[in-house]
């Protein structure tokens, strides 16, 4: 349930526009609702300021749907992420409200929030054309969290000059999001140019000895520049999940 829709229930019983029964009925699924294949966690957004998100890989269409639909009743934007094109033509006409956004691979049903919830700007930075896909999913995932957000896509090492025309952009970021594949060695270029904290993505782009993401996670694992934390591999949700985490503002 979202805060806001919460704090107008209680709101509603103090001034006397709905009796405690009423009110009792609304709040009786909290905090999750059971289906046959699925305990969905609907009081996720009031504990940790984010609603649940539903990991499309190895759920069927119908699952996806069910689990949309009731994470939407409770009046926040959700989103399900790693749907396939074929599972999101089932999953968007059974889903008021559901779109579907091919590159990062996620559906969304509601409006994007004002970008107020957060300090300043989350920088998603990619190496590469062949990352953005996670890159995207980073920072679609910034942008349903409430922040502001800039993209800087395809600026990897082998050509650092296109980094460096965005130097201004990095360095007044919050936090940046380097995501990359192959070695891996941006997230070290970026933490050891600029004074912001990086959290590294490892991506699974390369080739034979890129072991699917291992190469790069090892890389970024290794850093040599300060101020690098690394998330798992493809993990693009992961990594602005906590940026938006860390530039949250408090609540008065």
């Amino acid at each position: 349930m979202d805060p806001q829709r919460l704090r107008a229930i209680l709101e509603d019983v103090q001034a006397g526009r709905a009796t405690v029964d009423q009110t009792m009925q609304q709040l009786r699924e909290l905090p999750f609702r059971e289906l046959d294949f699925a305990h969905v966690d609907t009081h996720r957004h009031l504990r940790t300021g984010f609603p649940e998100v539903v990991l499309g890989d190895g759920k069927t269409p119908e699952q996806i749907s069910a689990i949309l639909v009731e994470l939407a009743r409770g009046g926040a934007t959700v989103f399900a992420t790693r749907v396939t094109a074929a599972a999101a033509a089932l999953v968007v006409p059974a889903v008021p409200e559901a779109r579907y956004l091919p590159i990062p691979r996620v559906v969304v049903v509601g409006p994007t929030p004002a970008p107020d919830r957060g300090r300043g700007v989350i920088a998603v930075v990619s190496a590469g054309t062949s990352d953005v896909p996670v890159a995207e999913e980073a920072a679609l995932t910034a942008e349903l969290s409430g922040n502001r957000v800039e993209r800087i896509f395809d600026v990897g090492v082998a050509g650092l000059h296109r980094l460096i025309a965005h130097r201004e952009t990095i360095a007044a970021a919050e936090i940046v999001i380097v995501v990359a594949g192959m070695e891996g060695a941006l997230p070290s270029v970026v933490g050891g140019l600029f004074a912001r904290p990086v959290i590294a993505v490892p991506t699974s782009v390369g080739y034979g000895a890129s072991l699917g993401g291992i190469a790069a996670l090892l890389s970024m694992l290794n850093s040599c520049a300060a101020g690098v934390a690394v998330v798992n591999i493809d993990n693009g949700f992961g990594a602005v999940r906590m940026a938006a985490m860390l530039t949250r503002k408090r609540e008065p």
